[in-house]
């Protein structure tokens, strides 16, 4: 949304767990956000520091290496507060200060420094963030401070939240409310939210990605954008994997447009090399999973609860954490995606786009394969009940695998995610591509 003084003012929903995290009393943990480069992690802790804090301490990590060094000789609570106090020449005031550590993932030290907090000065207020934080914990010399922090993980922004940036807060507050009730949307709201929908799917939930699609004064396209986001992806592979990483894990991200084209998405590592083998490339997956980069689907061969006891952990799919570094990635445009011959490329979006759905609402990422003969795309606990979600990008919506899970398993009710409206029939629950956000 875009305020009177023409600033972009973009909504999350993170915002209401860090107010919450903000209220807690004074026994509350440093809190630390994490998730892939761009999501807008600065953003909303710098925005809380605006609306909810007299005053904040900005500390960047990666943009100042100097601060990081005042870490190495004290990391106690009450020393740190002293380094920040004398470096950026400002009180800090317990409930008052909104103290911030950005790519905190550069500083080892100011990583641990936050177990003294939550041990020695639970009255102050300090969060932290990383953009490469799981790739960086991976390494041994991190000591992460367990039991002493809070942790929140954030995604790209979702289409709920594309509405709100737009202005359509009452398309996205019709939507809910249909959801809720299984009662179709009147076909002019219906054809306007999917046009958004196919809309979100190219420029994806990019913060600036977004910004530039609905600022009217911007300066870079969302296109130049994506591509931007998509370059600056690549580097950091380059930049924070190591030597003997950096091939393989170039290898592996490329071949995920062909491995999202085939039939059955399983990920093969044949696509990546001729003879590759997981042992080989196993190392590269995590890398690109823990940067935020790739969602991971584990098969599932059962559909009884739970359903962590019945997962072949050896057979999988990626998916993009983000649409619009796929369609940077694809080459593909909203003009090429609604054209006839794209037909098999917006069932791979609308897949790709539940993925990012799901796994940003909590869900983990699953999926259900019987025999090699029948497959549901994503399974999902809710209600203490597991639940089959297929997901079709026309209106075309019968499914066999449906079917044989349906018969076999007898759900309390199925998801069925498609062009077509909302509604309720045979124990199938028609969702909208567009409200997938609601489940």
């Amino acid at each position: 949304m875009i305020e009177d003084n023409g600033v972009m003012c973009m909504k999350r929903k993170i915002t209401d767990r860090l107010v919450k995290w903000r209220n807690t009393a004074a026994s509350r943990l440093p809190l630390l956000l994490y998730g892939a480069r761009q999501v807008g992690k600065t953003y909303v802790m710098q925005e809380l520091g605006a609306d909810y804090f007299k005053n904040t301490v900005y500390v960047n990590f990666e943009a100042d290496r100097k601060i990081g060094d005042f870490f190495e000789n004290e990391i106690h609570a009450e020393a740190v507060l002293g380094i920040l106090e004398r470096y950026y020449h400002t009180r800090i005031i317990p409930d008052e200060t909104l103290i911030i550590f950005d790519e905190i993932q550069m500083c080892e030290r100011a990583l641990a420094s936050l177990k003294y907090f939550a041990e020695e000065a639970p009255e102050y207020h300090v969060i932290a963030a990383g953009s490469l934080l799981g790739v960086a914990l991976k390494r041994e010399q991190f000591s992460f401070p367990v039991g002493k922090i809070q942790m929140e993980n954030m995604y790209p922004m979702d289409f709920e939240e594309y509405l709100w940036a737009k202005g359509k807060e009452l398309l996205a507050d019709m939507i809910r409310t249909h959801y809720e009730k299984n009662q179709a949307l009147g076909e002019g709201m219906h054809k306007e939210a999917l046009a958004e929908y196919y809309n979100y799917c190219i420029i994806g939930g990019m913060p600036a990605a977004i910004a530039a699609e609905t600022m009217p004064y911007a300066t870079l396209t969302q296109e130049e954008i994506r591509h931007m986001l998509l370059d600056s992806y690549i580097a950091d592979m380059a930049k924070y994997a190591l030597p003997s990483e950096t091939v393989k894990i170039f290898a592996t991200y490329d071949s995920l447009p062909s491995q999202l084209a085939k039939d059955s998405k399983k990920f093969q590592y044949k696509l990546i090399k001729s003879g590759a083998r997981a042992s080989q490339y196993g190392d590269s997956i995590d890398w690109l999973i823990r940067a935020g980069i790739v969602n991971k689907c584990v098969k599932c061969t059962q559909g009884f609860m739970p359903p962590s006891a019945f997962l072949d952990l050896t057979a999988f799919k990626l998916y993009y954490s983000d649409t619009g570094i796929m369609s940077a990635r694809t080459g593909m445009n909203l003009v090429r995606l609604m054209g006839e011959e794209a037909e098999r490329f917006r069932g791979i979006f609308a897949e790709n786009y539940v993925a990012c759905v799901l796994r940003a609402n909590g869900y983990e990422l699953l999926y259900w394969e019987s025999d090699g003969t029948a497959e549901v795309d994503f399974l999902i606990i809710k209600d203490d009940h597991v639940i089959p979600v297929e997901c079709k990008s026309g209106n075309h919506v019968k499914s066999r695998s449906l079917a044989v899970y349906r018969e076999k398993y007898h759900p309390a009710y199925s998801i069925r995610i498609s062009a077509r409206n909302f509604g309720m029939a045979d124990e199938i629950k028609s969702v909208p591509l567009y409200a997938a956000f609601c489940i």
